[in-house]
């Protein structure tokens, strides 16, 4: 009999992916499977291994399930006693209107090990990133997070909204925009003012965050003509009025800019962090799919290359892609001989290098591209003594291999991996372009560049040299002159955080 596995009920958080816990990310890097609602980002799924199973349950809110309440208990049981590690990612807090209670008693009752990982509630995340604390000495003293949804439960008839509103200083009200009118009268009819600041955030947490304040007697006709929708919260008291000085997030430098991101999809996620914490729209689509190369030639000169490991000097790495395929094709982990040095270009290949267990004894930074590293290899290198082993794609430029070998330095530099084309919608982005829908462009390698430009007709071209364009280096760069598509900007450094930190002086300057 195949043991009972477990369950661990997961808070996404209110939207912003980058607010799921520590202990919930740790969970979904475990997890067999994952049954997510509608709600829960592809950001947070990518967090799971690549051989987990994802079942969308669909429930959005309080609106119509593709699958029923029961329906989704049985299936977590059906996992779980099948062995598996079941992660059911539900949004905001799962024991906040999230039902949550109610799976995890299925799993009681079916015997099943279970754990409960508190997210971020959306009743409070919103209105702070809206500038909106649910509680301040000066105004409020209390709160109270309310369902607006008519639910048929018992619960939900006889929630007293007259005496709710005179009962604490703060209401928040959670999936109510639908029913909006009918509470503010109920409110009112118990006598709420109806000059009482408030407010209503659709989407809070994410760069397409839109908040209107306004007062209880008159929130309904603002939240109309602003045309806010669900999911929204909306927030009745004293506390709105210091929105004024302390909305932030709304005031962020790239707040609501649609930036394409243009790297390989295992490498996104720290391009679309940095944008998001900006208040970027981060739009993903790959232009690089990365895999190990497969022609028996190739595989058997990396064997090689890894059984030999002790007869190289050095190791040149020009990026991180490269230190993943090599740690990845030593199987064991790396293990070099104590003589070997291994150069990177740039922090970031640095730190991967490090975090595959090897040592790094120089980095070129501050142009961090092949020529600087090369600068700084050649008198480092002891010219006929010396044996390289760079790892690299089977389309990566050859500069410092090329310069090592006229140096008189024995070089082997070994495609450990291929770079292709994915799959794009190229349809889906031409339209983009051409519509305006994107406010600046990224890319971080000249792959990048030719294969984003080899789904795109003349209209569509002619718009992507409109937009605003960051580059990650100089070669990338020097590659979109090439190209007639001249870069904006460029990066200070290779990483996600100088491409960001360029957009933002980009914009600042009105580029």
């Amino acid at each position: 009999m195949t043991d009972v596995g477990r369950v661990v009920l997961v808070g996404a958080g209110p939207g912003d992916p980058d607010l799921i816990t520590v202990r919930g990310a740790k969970a979904l890097a475990a997890a067999d499977v994952v049954l997510y609602d509608q709600l829960a980002t592809g950001d947070l799924l990518d967090l799971a291994p690549a051989r987990a199973e994802r079942i969308n349950v669909g429930k959005r809110g309080h609106e119509e399930p593709t699958r029923t309440q029961d329906d989704i208990n049985a299936l977590i049981v059906e996992r779980a006693r099948a062995g598996r590690t079941v992660v059911r990612l539900k949004g905001g807090d799962p024991f906040v209107f999230g039902r949550g209670g109610e799976e995890v008693s299925a799993c009681a009752e079916a015997g099943i090990p279970f754990e409960i990982v508190p997210g971020v509630t959306s009743a409070i995340a919103a209105a702070a990133y809206a500038g909106i604390p649910v509680t301040d000495r000066r105004h409020s003293a209390s709160f109270a997070v309310v369902t607006g949804h008519k639910d048929p439960s018992k619960a939900a008839e006889q929630t007293r909204w007259r005496e709710l509103g005179r009962a604490v200083d703060t209401l928040v009200i959670l999936m109510g925009m639908r029913n909006l009118a009918g509470l503010v009268d109920e409110l009112l009819a118990g006598g709420k003012s109806p000059d009482t600041p408030a407010a209503a955030v659709m989407q809070g947490t994410l760069p397409q965050q839109r908040t209107v304040t306004s007062t209880l007697g008159g929130i309904c006709a603002a939240v109309a003509e602003a045309g806010l929708r669900a999911p929204s919260a909306v927030i009745v008291g004293d506390v709105v009025g210091l929105r004024v000085g302390l909305s932030w997030w709304e005031k962020q430098p790239l707040f609501g800019r649609r930036v394409l991101v243009t790297r390989a999809k295992e490498q996104a996620a720290e391009l679309s962090a940095a944008l998001r914490a900006r208040g970027a729209i981060p739009v993903v689509r790959p232009m690089i799919e990365l895999s190990p190369v497969e022609a028996d030639e190739d595989r058997a000169a990396i064997e090689d290359a890894i059984a030999n490991l002790a007869r190289y000097t050095a190791l040149v790495f020009t990026s991180s892609n490269a230190v993943r395929f090599f740690a990845e094709a030593c199987r064991q982990g790396p293990e070099i001989a104590p003589r070997t040095r291994v150069f990177c270009v740039g922090d970031a290949t640095a730190r991967a290098a490090l975090d595959a267990g090897l040592p790094v004894h120089l980095v070129a930074s501050g142009r961090s591209d092949a020529e600087a590293l090369l600068a700084r290899l050649l008198p480092a290198l002891d010219g006929p003594d010396e044996r390289v082993l760079i790892p690299r794609s089977r389309i990566a430029r050859t500069v410092i291999a090329d310069g090592l070998e006229a140096a008189g330095v024995a070089v082997d530099s070994i495609a450990f991996y291929d770079n292709r084309r994915p799959e794009v919608d190229d349809g889906a982005l031409r339209a983009e372009l051409v519509a305006g829908e994107l406010d600046a462009l990224t890319f971080s390698s000249p792959s990048t560049v030719d294969h984003f430009l080899a789904g795109l007709d003349d209209a569509s071209r002619e718009a992507a040299g409109r937009v605003m364009i960051a580059a990650i280096g100089r070669t990338t760069a020097r590659h979109l002159d090439r190209v007639g598509l001249p870069a904006t900007v460029v990066a200070a450094r290779p990483d996600a955080e100088s491409m960001a930190e360029a957009l933002v002086a980009a914009s600042a300057r009105g580029a």
